[in-house]
């Protein structure tokens, strides 16, 4: 499928995403590793559905949360990912049109069923994940489309995991330059990073212009401590984000440090998602001619607005925060 002229395309694993509440005994009994992303087979992911309670489901994955969060914000936006024809990855696909994203990927006829992640959110707003990848993990060099007409290619370091990850990434960067495209990267999660530090390490040097970071991850990356991080990785890249959590993010970019606090819309009820929408804002700003500066700040808005309620897409219409941050 050929995708249409974008702002930016996403491309990561497709993943249902199924939401609930719990506390910490919970996840002890289930022996669930708190605040982690633990990969699952079939058989767990079927257990842990059926024994959330009062659970909620969404389209998502990583990358599509970002891209949901670009159109929502009025972005051109498109996907590529991979979902099954069955009856959740129709859903999928529907949800994310509903949204104004492009789905540029693929749907597989039988195999594997399509991907979905139980997120289980304790009340200290920390989110456990399970995820079981099923046919995102045939996603394939091949199947990104080559005339993206984007301006930024966008990669969620989860990808490393599938088995033609290394290769999509290849191609990523192959198509980024012919394009005359910016490639930015998520590093996802600090477990992540460990398992493929090298990879990562070679990629972003030769490839990435935009890395989007959190504090333990960049950490992670160079094994010494955030100011340490920040220095070195700034000096390789056009644009490093880093976000801090409460403390909010702090971003380099043409030799300059700019940094803009944490804005919740309230209580912080779930974390979920609020590196996606933080990149989303970013990406938007930026797509549209605003300065570093005026892009963290509406990243920050918008990531602001999705810790405040369960799930990782916005509930308000985040285009309104597009004047708050200029």
């Amino acid at each position: 499928m050929s995708s249409p002229s974008c702002d930016v395309l996403f491309v990561g694993n497709a993943i249902m995403d199924v939401i609930a509440p719990c506390d910490d005994a919970f996840l002890e009994n289930n022996q669930i590793e708190k605040g982690g992303m633990n990969l699952i087979d079939e058989p767990r992911a079927l257990t842990l559905y059926d024994a959330m309670q009062d659970k909620t489901q969404q389209s998502g994955g990583s990358a599509a949360n970002s891209a949901y969060g670009l159109a929502a914000l009025g972005g051109k936006a498109a996907f590529a990912g991979q979902v099954c024809n069955d009856a959740l990855g129709d859903a999928f696909i529907a949800d994310l049109v509903a949204g104004g994203v492009s789905f540029v990927g693929q749907q597989q006829k039988g195999g594997l069923a399509t991907a979905r992640s139980m997120i289980f959110v304790t009340p200290d707003s920390v989110r456990s994940m399970n995820t079981y990848l099923g046919t995102s993990l045939n996603l394939t060099a091949n199947h990104i489309p080559a005339n993206t007409g984007a301006s930024v290619i966008y990669l969620e370091g989860y990808l490393f995991d599938a088995p033609e990850g290394p290769e999509i990434f290849k191609r990523a960067a192959e198509i980024a330059t012919q394009n005359d495209a910016q490639l930015a990267l998520s590093l996802s999660d600090p477990w992540c990073v460990e398992r493929h530090h090298e990879q990562f390490s070679d990629f972003i040097r030769e490839h990435v212009s935009i890395l989007f970071s959190n504090e333990e991850e960049v950490t992670t990356l160079t094994g010494s401590d955030r100011i340490s991080a920040q220095q070195e990785m700034s000096a390789q890249l056009d644009e490093l984000i880093i976000t801090l959590g409460a403390d909010g993010a702090v971003i380099c970019c043409e030799d300059a440090q700019v940094s803009v606090p944490a804005m919740p819309e309230g209580a912080v009820i779930d974390t979920t998602g609020a590196g996606d929408l933080f990149a989303a804002g970013y990406l938007y700003g930026r797509a549209t001619g605003a300065s570093a500066l005026q892009s963290a700040e509406l990243a920050s808005l918008c990531a602001g607005e999705v810790i405040c309620h369960y799930g990782a897409r916005p509930e308000k219409p985040i285009a309104a925060f597009i004047e708050q941050a200029v």
